[in-house]
């Protein structure tokens, strides 16, 4: 979650020092960033797997938010994928979502991106779901799985948290 922060300051010609004014402003626009950004949900990456040089993790956030009376979360499955290959590859990738206690799998997203020779992309958002914080403190889990164009798919990289506690 990215937060967008706008501080402007003039400089007037009285100013005695313009260039300490500017890092002041600079100073300001970073703590006003950091302020805006406490609130982002935190991504916990689960294990690694791989196939044929290509590797990835699954990764989970959860920000909790009320409707009316109504306490959600909205779960967001994110891939971090990483390219050991001698060149550049496209990949595919899969995520899915469940609440543990007694839930099914559920595609959150799927989709193709190009990675970089010997480089790592993300963590990026897959899909995402809102959910009713229930039963209490259920745990959501998602599994995330790769491929390289052509190739086969990983094992299931999975990532749980719990995030409607009050």
């Amino acid at each position: 979650m990215a937060a967008t922060v706008s501080v402007r300051e003039e400089i007037t010609a009285d100013d005695p020092e313009p260039w300490m004014t500017g890092m002041l402003t600079a100073a300001k626009a970073w703590n006003e960033y950091r302020r805006a950004d406490a609130h982002a949900a935190a991504i916990a990456c689960g294990g690694a797997v791989s196939t044929q040089n290509i590797g990835a993790q699954g990764c989970i956030s959860a920000e909790r938010w009320k409707d009316g009376h109504v306490f959600m979360r909205n779960i967001t499955a994110h891939a971090v994928i990483t390219n050991s290959r001698a060149h550049a590859s496209y990949v595919d990738y899969e995520a899915y979502f469940r609440i543990r206690e007694g839930g099914h799998w559920v595609k959150l997203g799927n989709g193709r991106t190009i990675v970089q020779r010997r480089s790592t992309i993300g963590p990026f958002e897959i899909g995402n779901t809102d959910r009713v914080c229930g039963p209490v403190n259920a745990t959501a889990e998602i599994r995330v799985h790769v491929r390289p164009a052509g190739g086969a798919w990983s094992n299931w990289s999975g990532a749980v948290t719990k995030q409607c506690q009050t």
